[in-house]
């Protein structure tokens, strides 16, 4: 009965930190209008209704299928996705007439929803992955390089990192990601025992052995081959640095972290020396006035930083549309100006709780691919987040990544309303309790019997549970004789002479 009581608070608890998530989006919104027009937005009732039908869909269809899945994940991925749609319809009110990049994203959330749903209905076990290892990589690295495809890929701001199949484009790299982390996951629960081995000692320093070196060669040639030939700084370090840190989480050898830290040294050496485009984004980062027109979005968006203040101007009051791109590469400026530096930092600090709460899944999961996976997901997350933010407040150099749930863009949205999904179902594994995990084994051991008899029976094997139809055995009825006067058994037959019963355990039956 106590299990029941914490589930039933606990759904409670959830399912009011949801309604709380999207009221603050919708408040977001509807102060937009208020601020700029003395009324809401003329649409808000079907706004309302789409995305708290959403939300509130989402948080009953977890609750029936991962009732143990993290409940502040789903809360804090809402807060983030409603605040995003409320600053892209702000930036939407800043053109005559008005873009509809709002209703496009409420659409696009829509779609990311239903894929994040399938993933929760469909995925109960994240350990039915681990299968197919080398199909994930083969998966990811193709996705990563399919932007280099002629005919279908092109370049967008400078970075070939887009496909595009008649009048629909996407960004394969976002799920490239998410792909390669549970490549990397399955890989390394294989391998990780041999990469750990020792090798020789330098400075006091245990390094990997030659011959395991293959591996971190491998993805750092791929990385420089993205950065390369599609001029994606941020998607060639986010990838490296991936392998590096599950590599690391899987060995606890610290050598492993340093060097891939050299190589990615190495790699941004190599990149400033020979290649134009990241020069151009080191300058801009150490030097953004030395050249005004070059540098103008970086320039703009510390303005913003500054019109902001602590506090910010408020919902609709500023003027975030005067730095470029400001719904995708820059809505952390947009939001930094409005919402004050107050309002940036809660804003990170949900993104650390959810990379928190993710470790913390890593850390209590019962087997290896499951903390590796949890782990991989939760570095990729707050690494991108870590970058593309650093590269907004001059913090890094500028990368060309998107701000997860919060920046303008469907294959952005689909792909991390994907990773929540895992997430969702990792977190469901590793928090179900012991007498869950029996339970849930023993009924999928069963499904799987009930499933063999007939196509065993069906291809003419008898079976104890199914004996043919065609010949059925002849049923004998034992014969029991009764004991002679003297104590002896009477003469009749072994297989027919009856067996005294037995009391467990070796005692007399009664």
């Amino acid at each position: 009965m106590d299990d029941v009581v914490v589930y039933e608070r606990r759904s409670v608890a959830s399912f009011t930190l949801v309604v709380f998530a999207l009221a603050l989006g919708l408040g977001g919104y509807v102060l937009v209008g208020l601020n700029q027009d003395g009324q809401p937005p003329a649409d808000w009732p079907l706004a309302v209704a789409v995305w708290a039908g959403l939300g509130l869909v989402s948080w009953g269809v977890v609750r029936w299928r991962l009732p143990y899945a993290d409940p502040l994940l789903l809360p804090c991925v809402l807060l983030l996705n409603g605040l995003g749609m409320a600053m892209i319809y702000r930036l939407d009110q800043a053109t005559n007439p008005p873009m509809q990049s709002g209703r496009l994203q409420l659409g696009w959330a829509a779609a990311a929803v239903a894929v994040m749903l399938a993933v929760v209905v469909f995925l109960k076990d994240h350990r039915r992955l681990q299968r197919y290892t080398y199909l994930w990589f083969v998966l990811g690295l193709g996705l990563l390089l399919l932007p280099l495809v002629p005919g279908i890929g092109f370049a967008n701001h400078g970075a070939r990192v887009w496909i595009k199949l008649g009048t629909f484009s996407f960004q394969p790299g976002e799920v490239a990601k998410i792909v390669l982390s549970i490549a990397f996951a399955a890989y390394l629960t294989e391998k990780g025992d041999v990469l750990a081995k020792a090798g020789p000692r330098l400075l006091g320093l245990t390094l990997p052995r030659m011959r395991d070196l293959g591996p971190i060669a491998v993805m750092w040639g791929i990385s420089m081959l993205i950065l390369v030939f599609e001029t994606d700084l941020g998607m060639s370090l986010l990838f490296f640095s991936l392998f590096v840190a599950m590599v690391y989480i899987a060995t606890r050898r610290s050598s492993w972290a340093i060097l891939g830290l050299l190589l990615v040294g190495v790699m941004g050496f190599l990149g400033y020396t020979y290649l134009g485009h990241v020069r151009v984004r080191f300058q801009a980062w150490l030097q953004p006035f030395s050249n005004y027109d070059q540098n103008w979005q970086i320039i703009s968006a510390q303005f913003g930083f500054a019109s902001g203040g602590l506090l910010g101007t408020g919902w609709g009051l500023g003027r975030p549309y005067l730095t470029p791109i400001a719904k995708s590469d820059f809505i952390a400026a947009a939001l930094g100006e409005e919402l004050g530096l107050v309002g940036l930092f809660a804003i990170l600090l949900v993104y650390l709780i959810i990379v928190a709460r993710v470790l913390r899944a890593a850390l209590i999961t019962r087997e290896t691919f499951g903390a590796l996976l949890a782990a991989g997901l939760a570095f990729v997350f707050g690494l991108q987040v870590f970058i593309i933010v650093g590269g907004v407040t001059r913090l890094l150099p500028l990368t060309g990544l998107t701000t997860p749930f919060m920046s303008q863009g469907g294959s952005s949205l689909i792909s991390n309303y994907l990773l929540l999904g895992l997430l969702l179902t990792v977190t469901h594994q590793a928090r179900k309790p012991q007498a869950q995990i029996e339970t849930d084994e023993f009924s999928s051991l069963h499904d799987e019997a009930t499933t063999a008899i007939p196509a065993v029976a069906a291809a003419g094997v008898r079976t104890p549970t199914s004996p043919s139809s065609a010949s059925p055995a002849p049923t004998r009825t034992p014969q029991v004789t009764t004991p002679a006067p003297t104590g002896r058994a009477s003469d009749v037959d072994a297989p027919t002479q009856a067996i005294a019963p037995q009391a467990p355990f070796g005692g007399d039956a009664p």
